[in-house]
């Protein structure tokens, strides 16, 4: 089973037979199938990097467990070589050697439905995972939808989505939703040092920081210089209206240059999340109106300008001056007013 998201070194996500986190997930997941109610579709959604993936094989682990007639330990070394018959996993194809395709397409989705109505391969329930299902292309969605109205029998589907909102409504409904959070840094920390045994404690405690609660997040920083400008990123946000425009100027032609697609992709979530949590924090305020309108109108501009630089390859450099303009625009027209 190919990852087009695997990161070198690191375990995908069936191979990892521990979990860290999530634990109201795993336990209302684990009293649906002790009751005999467990739902026929279940949409994992939450950031990109929390371990959704890899929530969905451990509950298919204690699924297939407690439905088939092998033990845990079985199913376990068979899910870890994916070789578990009764599980089908669908991500972006192959495309060559070295690439995989965009989108998962609709006949990727045809075929799935085609192989879950085969004879199962071992007793007990039969599992599909779309890994994500955001990746689906138009026909796929909807060929997926058609597939969740009339569902094989004994069968468990579980959607990884990163962008629940821009599902369809539709398949949405035919799923029981599990929102999962970022890990607190306790449980980050055991599935950071569950891969990496030799992490070292300073880079340990700065995977922890910059990965937000996301162990993906976590690994790709151990990836970056010594040098990134993500340091010089987070202390440009912590006070974006005293910031000078020479500042931003300078951060923006770095993170545009810089060789390092890892950095380039850190320091746009950096971006997003410090909007997300202007938003949250507007939200709070009993007075916090006027910010969050702006917050909200901030965060569609940034997106839009990001989508709209990837789709047409646009200079970044330009794209980063436009945004943190904006940024720190909302931050001087929403700052608390001084004491007379």
């Amino acid at each position: 089973m190919s990852d087009p998201d695997a990161l070198e070194g690191l375990l995908v996500p069936e191979q990892q037979s521990s979990i860290f986190g999530h634990r109201a997930a795993i336990s209302a997941v684990d009293q649906q199938l002790a009751d005999g109610r467990l739902p026929g579709a279940l949409l994992l959604h939450g950031p990109r990097g929390v371990g959704k993936a890899t929530l969905a094989f451990q509950l298919s682990r204690r699924i297939l467990a407690a439905t088939g007639d092998e033990d845990a330990h079985r199913v376990d070394e068979q899910i870890t070589a994916g070789g578990h018959p009764n599980i089908r996993v669908l991500r972006r194809a192959p495309k060559d050697s070295k690439s995989f395709y965009t989108v998962i397409r609709v006949d990727e989705i045809r075929n799935l439905r085609s192989k879950l109505q085969q004879t199962r391969g071992r007793a007990g329930a039969r599992i599909a995972i779309i890994d994500p299902i955001d990746d689906c292309n138009p026909s796929a969605a909807n060929a997926l939808l058609k597939t969740l109205e009339e569902p094989p029998p004994d069968t468990v589907f579980f959607l990884i989505s990163h962008r629940p909102g821009q599902l369809l409504p539709t398949i949405k409904s035919r799923c029981q939703s599990v929102a999962l959070r970022p890990l607190n840094d306790a449980d980050m920390s055991g599935a950071l040092l569950a891969q990496r045994t030799d992490l070292a404690k300073d880079d340990l405690a700065l995977a922890i920081e910059l990965g937000g609660g996301r162990p993906r997040r976590g690994f790709e920083t151990l990836t970056l210089s010594s040098d990134s400008m993500l340091g010089a990123l987070r202390s440009w946000l912590t006070a974006p209206s005293e910031a000078q425009t020479l500042a931003h100027l300078k951060l923006s032609e770095a993170l545009a240059g810089t060789n390092q697609r890892t950095e380039l992709s850190f320091a746009r979530e950096m971006i997003i999340d410090w909007i997300a949590s202007e938003a949250r924090t507007a939200a709070t305020m009993s007075t916090g109106r006027m910010r969050l309108a702006s917050a909200n109108e901030l965060w569609d501009k940034a997106h839009a300008h990001f989508a709209e630089a990837d789709s047409i390859n646009l200079d970044m450099k330009q794209t980063l001056i436009t945004i943190f303009d904006a940024i720190r625009k909302h931050a001087r027209s929403t700052a608390p007013a001084p004491f007379e």
